[in-house]
């Protein structure tokens, strides 16, 4: 199996933006692993991934056969701002009400309840800001002139110093951590996760999340995802992906 326990082992790691990143922490199976978990009904195992074997993974996939890809499991770490760990945590939700053992996930965040760590700001620079959409129902539309991205850009950066600044003398006057934090704006703010998935989880993730409709900073990182998962399980998560279970 793909598992690593090792120290020291290769790490894989894709960085997003200029502060975050995906890390591939861990992992448990191959793209044989759907393939002997599904012929474990006739107790029957497959050595290698052949012909045959690839085409059992699509017909499962196709005929929407999903149990198979639960066995499969991906354990990342992700950095990233608080608006994405909002929105990637609405799959743990879908996972716990309804179907709580079609897409099994798991989620440890790090909380500044705890840590006082330098805070990291999202500040999108000049030419990443985008304009409000016509349709409403799209999170945004076109980006908007340097110019008028400059000018904010330049706020939001005086406002993260401001709050920054707020937060450190609050504790220092000997407030709470938990409290203190109150002070640093939140949507901007990376945090640090662990997102425990299955395969077919990380693919159910990946549809809804790589289409254009998702938002921008979401679908870089589901882009790492994605990538990591393929190196993975090239042919399982690509028929999971072609097809909707």
């Amino acid at each position: 199996m793909g598992r690593k326990e090792h120290v020291g082992m290769e790490k894989l790691k894709i960085n997003v933006g200029e502060k975050g990143y995906v890390l591939l922490k861990d992992w448990m199976g191959t793209d044989l692993s759907p393939v002997n978990d599904a012929k474990v009904s006739f107790d029957k195992e497959a050595s290698e991934l052949g012909p045959k074997e690839i085409r059992l993974i699509n017909y499962l996939a196709e005929h929407e056969h999903t149990s198979p890809f639960r066995h499969s499991v991906l354990k990342f770490e992700v950095y990233a701002p608080l608006m994405v760990a909002r929105q990637w945590w609405k799959h743990i939700i879908g996972s716990e009400h309804g179907e709580p053992f079609d897409r099994l996930t798991a989620w440890n965040e790090s909380s500044r309840r705890y840590i006082t760590e330098e805070p990291v700001f999202l500040v999108p620079a000049a030419c990443e800001w985008r304009s409000a959409p016509e349709n409403r129902k799209q999170g945004s539309g076109d980006n908007l002139p340097e110019e008028v991205g400059r000018v904010y850009t330049e706020k939001l950066q005086a406002h993260v110093e401001a709050s920054i600044a707020l937060y450190e003398e609050a504790m220092a006057a000997g407030i709470c951590a938990e409290q203190a934090r109150l002070f640093l704006p939140a949507y901007g703010m990376y945090v640090r996760w662990v997102w425990t998935a299955s395969l077919q989880a990380v693919a159910h993730f990946l549809r809804l999340r790589l289409d254009e409709h998702a938002q921008k900073e979401i679908r870089d990182y589901a882009a790492a995802v994605k990538q990591l998962a393929m190196e993975k399980f090239p042919v399982s998560l690509q028929a999971l992906l072609e097809n909707r279970p």
